[in-house]
């Protein structure tokens, strides 16, 4: 269950009467407990409580009791042995009066009328596995609305299923956005009486809801009208009341769907919330869900993190600000230049959605423009940050026009906070006409035209929600000059995920600068886009964008492009959890890139340590692997570049699993014959490795097909093998089907191996290379290289090699993906003495004894992160000591500091590679000299 489908199962449960016995049951239920741990529960099977009530190991210990009594028994809850001996992170007293509840964890406390327990769902969200903020503990607000909005959506579709159609979508989102202002004004005295606009309705309409929709077109028609011409315009005494909002907000078609009883009622219900508690940089996101067929199944799950955002912001120029604010102290003079500077800045988010990252520069920026008006004595001063200066690109009509709205509510709650509610009632209406939120493809679109680096105006792309024309006059900023900020969280898509259309896009974009378009995620289009716009304005630009832009392939292919437009990296997050409100706080792995052509600012790296804390690094420059480190780019080899033996691909039989056998099938298969034993091996991919698994797969040259036996086995397989790769589509496949004793990928060798599988666990420290026995044989995609110097397992076992290969090789979801060519091939590898070698090999003897003694214990068992083995753990710390001796003559700080070493060593190795001589070369220098 999700967090707004949570909200509406306990909503119901308040509403219903009070059964002390079910209660708890229901209340576990509503937080997603399923039927059979209920039934475990009523049971007792699983049912822990000492005191008669619901207790839930490792969750919660819930108690009913008589009237009046909720704080005596929480606290002998709270006391309870079986509480504390459960491991309980919450206990809950009710008697369907009061109810009250604590966090074990963090102490925090809820006392409330029952009836009012809904109100503090977030509270009990971790019951769920979701992981909450303190915005959505405190903002649960913003969920309640939305299930309530989404719940009247859908019914009004039900009874409107033309509404929902493409052709009416446009009308159905610009009801919602005109029902989410007028919610938002009745309780902010805007409509000048709480209520107002739910009250009239109620009011007005018929109880079956007959002419609701009439009523509704009738106030929306008094408030795009102004009150000298509501006589003329036929507007009823009950409706002229309210006062004119314009803004286009109400321009265009008032035509209202038909309600029913039900969305007559779902509506008047989400009137009763208490709209002031509205947090629009929550609450946009989640709202344009509702119009999203394909996101609906989704809903609540859109929330993203204010601290998160601020990790884009605070480095991109809100630090800045404060600084600049801290230095002022109560000088005037500079108080009013800061201020000034400040009203000429201008935030664009290219990639908007409903306008989180603008709302919230918003929000900051006020805060410092509000001390600096204290500061100054002039508290009550009219705000000089416009809001068209926070401008954005959406390529959905619905979020764009949220986007505007969460600004105009941002603004007006501001001005409330600032300045008090009675200016802020007298500044607020009407609203300006002007939408400074574009909706069209950023990718498309001139950045320039939208967000000008000067005072010029911007001439609107398209049609919008709220009917602006398509001619319609440029918006011209209301302060010259300035810096612009570009941010924003982009679409990430990689290149498999594409549309045909994004595809076009991207290489519309990158297509000028580079033929290798088509290896890199969308996201990378609005990297190159600021690139662009920097060369014409002041700007600064911060993206939240999928790691794999700063590795493997990607980063030739992407920031060559950007470093060629003077831009360079002026700070960034290294790889996190961009986390929602989804179960377990789940999230895509993320960096944070920001770039600019402002050089004289100081280089700042992010990180993140394991408490959830960001570490800041003062460094001299960010390389594109987001590594303090000189810019390089680490192409792919076909060789070592320290000279040391090459990894090679495995094999490939290309046989629809015919070759293959499972350890019974092997067993039936050798019984009583040693001919046909010499033909199978023991087969090894990634998960025979890692997991264990064994297999074998059979392996014949032509003549051993001369042995009866071997034939007479052999022979069944090798037909089946051949009509499947003949009936391939593939030429080369067919090639081989008159040939189906041979592998078309055959690089098997006798001796003994070193594997590296292609994929690795992320949440290993370390490339789990292993050794293989002369028999086995090595299935592609993985590696493989003769046995012949074991100081190469420890070399590939260790840290330095590891953070390597997460760096450059790239990412397959969050695994990583190893490339011998990329990989390997590029690890920068000091020359060895025979003494290194030595105590390497050691090592690696040592690590692999390591395993050994775990038998049977698999690599997945053996390297999990919580519970490697000590005697393992302390067999890599001493390779990597050893190793990093030889490197730097100490063990290295962190990870950081490794790769700084590495890109140091690379760049120094390759430019000495590129120097050296080529037998070429001295043959045509010989020549030259012969001929001189």
């Amino acid at each position: 269950m999700n967090a707004v489908e949570i909200e509406q199962a306990i909503t119901d449960l308040a509403e219903q009467p009070f059964d002390p016995a079910a209660f708890p049951y229901a209340f576990l239920e509503a937080f997603g407990n399923k039927a059979t741990t209920i039934k475990r529960l009523r049971a007792g099977a699983s049912n822990k409580s000492d005191l008669g009530g619901i207790l839930q190991t490792n969750n919660i210990h819930i108690l009913t009791c008589d009237t009046g009594l909720v704080t005596q028994t929480l606290a002998a809850l709270k006391a309870s042995p079986a509480t504390n001996k459960a491991k309980a992170k919450f206990i809950l007293a009710t008697d369907g009066a009061d109810f009250e509840a604590e966090d074990l964890t963090s102490g925090q406390t809820v006392a409330c009328a029952f009836k009012d327990f809904p109100d503090h769902f977030g509270f009990f969200l971790p019951l769920a596995g979701i992981s909450t903020v303190r915005q959505i503990s405190e903002n649960a607000f913003d969920i309640r609305a939305t299930s309530r909005l989404n719940r009247l959506y859908v019914e009004l579709l039900k009874d409107n299923p033309e509404w929902g159609t493409a052709e009416r979508r446009h009308d159905m989102n610009k009801l919602m956005a005109r029902l989410i202002f007028c919610f938002f004004a009745e309780d902010t005295d805007i409509f000048m009486g709480k209520g107002r606009f739910t009250e009239t309705i109620a009011q007005m309409s018929e109880r079956d809801a007959s002419n609701a929709h009439e009523v509704i077109a009738t106030l929306f028609r008094a408030m795009n009208t102004q009150r000298e011409e509501r006589a003329a315009a036929g507007i009823p005494r009950w409706a002229a009341e309210f006062p004119y909002v314009n803004g286009a907000l109400f321009s265009g078609s008032d035509e209202v769907p038909r309600f029913s009883r039900i969305a007559r009622s779902y509506l008047l219900h989400v009137g009763g919330l208490e709209w002031t508690k509205i947090n629009p940089d929550i609450f946009g996101s989640m709202i344009q869900a509702i119009a999203e067929d394909e996101e609906r199944g989704e809903l609540g799950m859109h929330y993203t993190s204010v601290p998160n955002i601020l990790k884009v912001l605070n480095p991109l120029f809100l630090d800045e600000l404060r600084t600049k604010l801290e230095e002022a102290g109560g000088n005037p003079r500079v108080l009013l230049n800061l201020r000034k500077r400040m009203a000429r800045i201008r935030v664009f988010d290219p990639a908007c959605g409903s306008g989180n990252f603008l709302v919230i520069a918003y929000k900051e920026m006020r805060a410092i423009e509000a001390e600096i008006n204290k500061r100054r004595g002039e508290p009550d001063r009219t705000s000089g940050i416009p809001l068209t200066n926070f401008r954005g690109i959406e390529l959905r009509d619905f979020p764009a026009e949220i986007a505007r709205l969460a600004l105009v509510i941002a603004e007006y709650q501001c001005d409330v906070l600032y300045r008090g509610q009675k200016l802020a009632l007298a500044e607020f209406l009407p609203l300006r006409n002007e939408n400074w939120i574009t909706c069209g493809n950023a990718l498309r679109l001139d950045w320039l035209s939208i967000c000008p680096p000067t005072g010029t105006g911007v001439k609107l792309q398209g049609d919008d929600l709220f009917e602006t024309p398509l001619d319609q006059a440029e918006i011209d900023f209301e302060n010259e000059g300035g810096e612009t900020y570009i941010c924003g969280n982009p679409p990430y898509l990689g290149s498999r995920a594409q549309t045909k259309s994004q595809k076009e896009d991207l290489l519309s974009v990158a297509g000028q600068y580079t033929n290798s378009s088509g290896v890199l995620d969308y996201v990378a289009g609005w990297f190159i886009k600021a690139a662009e716009y920097g060369k014409a304005a002041k700007s600064s630009a911060a993206f939240v964008a999928t790691n794999s832009i700063c590795q493997g392939q990607q980063v030739p292919a992407l920031w060559p492009i950007v470093f060629a437009s003077d831009h360079e990296i002026i700070f960034a997050h290294t790889s996190f959890k961009w986390a929602n409100l989804a179960s377990h706080n789940a999230g895509v792995t993320v960096v944070i890139v920001a770039i600019s052509k402002q050089s004289g600012r100081s280089r700042r790296l992010f990180s993140t340590l394991n408490n959830g804390e960001s570490l800041a690094t003062e460094v001299d420059n960010i390389n594109p692997y987001l590594a303090p480190s000189r810019n390089v780019f680490v192409i792919a080899r076909s060789s070592h570049v320290a000279g040391l033996d090459a990894l090679d691909r495995g094999s490939a039989p290309t046989d629809d699993g015919a070759f293959f056998f499972d350890q019974s099938g092997y067993a039936v298969a050798v019984s009583g014959s040693s001919e046909v034993a010499a033909v199978l091996h023991r087969a090894v991919g990634g998960a025979d490795f890692i997991r264990g698994n064994t297999r074998w797969i059979m392996k014949i040259e032509k003549d051993d097909l001369k042995s009866e036996v071997v034939s007479a086995f052999a022979q069944p397989i090798l037909d089946r093998v051949s009509a499947f790769r003949a009936a391939s589509k593939k030429k080369a496949t067919q090639q081989y089907a008159n040939r189906s004793f041979e592998f078309p990928e055959d690089r098997h060798f006798a001796g003994r191996k070193l594997f590296v599988p292609q994929l690795m666990s992320e949440g290993r420290d370390y490339v789990t290379c292993g050794l293989l026995e002369d028999d086995c044989l090595v299935l592609a995609p993985h590696f493989q290289a003769p046995a012949n110097e074991l100081h190469v397992l420890a070399l590939i076992s260790s840290r330095l090699h590891a953070v390597w290969v997460e760096a450059v090789c790239g990412k397959l979801e969050t695994r990583i993906r190893y490339s011998n060519t990329l990989g390997w091939n590029t690890f920068p590898v000091p020359t060895l003495t025979e003494k290194n070698k030595a105590d390497l090999t050691r090592c690696a003897e040592d690590i692999l004894l390591a395993r050994e003694h775990h038998f049977p214990a698999t690599i997945a068992d053996l390297y999990h992160p919580d519970t490697m083995p000590a005697d393992l753990r302390a067999a890599h710390d001493r390779n990597d000591e050893v190793l990093e001796r030889i490197y730097i003559g100490r063990r290295f700080k962190n990870d950081t500091e490794r790769l700084e070493k590495l890109f140091d060593l690379y760049t120094k190795m390759t430019a000495a590679a590129d120097k050296a001589p080529t037998k070429k070369s001295v043959a045509k220098r010989a020549v030259a000299r012969r001929r001189a």
